[in-house]
C-alpha cells in the first residue's frame, strides 16, 4: 500500500488508478479501515479510487481523533497532498460525518459526495461507549459487530468485519464513536451544495433509514437509494444493489469515465 505523511504521521491508502474519470476518496467508519468498503467500489474501473486508513486505523500510524472536524482536516490534507481534483468523497457512518463536514467547507476540489449509512446527527448508545472504555471491551465490540449487519449477511463478510473490529484498539473505536456522538449538523446540512447520493440499508440498526431520508430531504441536490434487506454494512451484504446507484450517480456527474 502506498502512503503519505500528514502532520508527521504515515497514512496508508489503497489506490486503484484510472485517469478517465474523477477521483473517489473512500472514508471508512468507526473502528474500521479501507477494507470494509466492498471490492467492486475499491477497484471501480473508470475512476481513480483512494481508500485511506484514518490515523490509528489499519496500517496507518498516528492517533485516532475524537472530533469529526479534526478528521476532516486530515482528509483535506490527504487530498491536497496528493493534489487530487474532481473528487467525490464517499463516507460510511463516521466517514459520512467527515464528508458532510468537508462539503460544508466547500473546498474547490470537491465535486460530489456519497453518504453511506450515516446521518446529520449520530448518537451512540451509552452502553457501547462505556463498554469500549471498560477493562473488558470485547462484549461492546461484539455488540457493534452484531448490529452492523442485516438479517441474512454473507458469513465470510461477517467474519472479516469482526476480525477488523477486534484488531482495532478499542480506545480507537471509542474515540471514533465519541466523535460521532458529538456530531450534529442537522441545522446546517441544507447548505451542502454538491451533488449528493445518500445510500441506506433498509435494516440498518445503527443508522436507520430515516437518517438517510432526512439527508435527502434537506440537501438540495440529493438523491437516495435504499439497499433492501441490508444493515449498516450494506455494501458488503448486497454489493450489486449497492453499486448500481453509485455507477449511475458517478456517470451523471461526469466522474466515471469510460474503460
Amino acid at each position: 500500500m502506498p502512503a503519505v505523511r500528514i502532520d508527521g504521521e504515515t497514512v496508508f491508502y489503497e489506490h486503484s488508478p484510472h485517469d478517465a474519470g474523477g477521483n473517489l476518496v473512500l472514508i471508512h467508519g468507526s473502528g474500521c479501515d479501507h477494507a470494509t468498503w466492498p471490492a467492486p467500489l475499491r477497484r471501480l474501473p473508470g475512476a481513480g479510487v483512494y481508500g485511506l486508513d484514518l490515523p490509528g486505523h489499519g496500517r496507518s500510524g498516528g492517533s485516532a481523533q475524537n472530533d469529526v472536524g479534526a478528521y476532516a482536516d486530515i482528509v483535506a490534507r490527504f487530498v491536497e497532498t496528493l493534489n487530487l481534483k474532481r473528487v467525490a468523497l464517499f463516507g460510511h457512518s463516521l466517514g459520512g460525518a467527515i464528508a458532510q463536514t468537508l462539503a460544508l467547507r466547500n473546498p474547490e476540489w470537491l465535486s460530489a459526495i456519497v453518504l453511506v449509512g450515516t446521518g446529520a446527527r449520530l448518537r451512540v448508545a451509552p452502553a457501547i461507549l462505556e463498554g469500549l472504555a471498560s477493562d473488558d471491551p470485547r462484549e461492546a465490540v461484539d455488540l457493534i459487530c452484531k448490529w452492523s449487519f442485516g438479517p441474512n449477511p454473507p458469513e465470510d463478510e461477517v467474519a472479516r468485519v469482526r476480525e477488523i473490529f477486534h484488531k482495532t484498539d478499542p480506545l480507537v473505536t471509542h474515540a471514533d464513536l465519541s466523535a460521532c456522538d458529538r456530531f450534529d449538523v442537522m441545522d446546517g446540512v441544507g447548505a451542502i451544495a454538491q451533488p449528493t447520493l445518500v445510500i441506506c440499508g433498509s435494516q440498518d440498526r445503527l443508522t436507520p433509514e430515516k437518517y438517510g431520508r432526512f439527508l435527502q430531504e434537506q440537501i438540495p441536490d440529493a438523491r437516495i437509494a435504499v439497499v433492501p434487506d441490508a444493515g449498516h454494512m450494506m455494501g458488503l451484504e448486497n454489493p450489486d444493489a449497492f453499486m448500481a446507484p453509485i455507477r449511475s450517480f458517478l456517470t451523471e456527474t461526469g466522474l466515471l469515465g469510460r474503460f
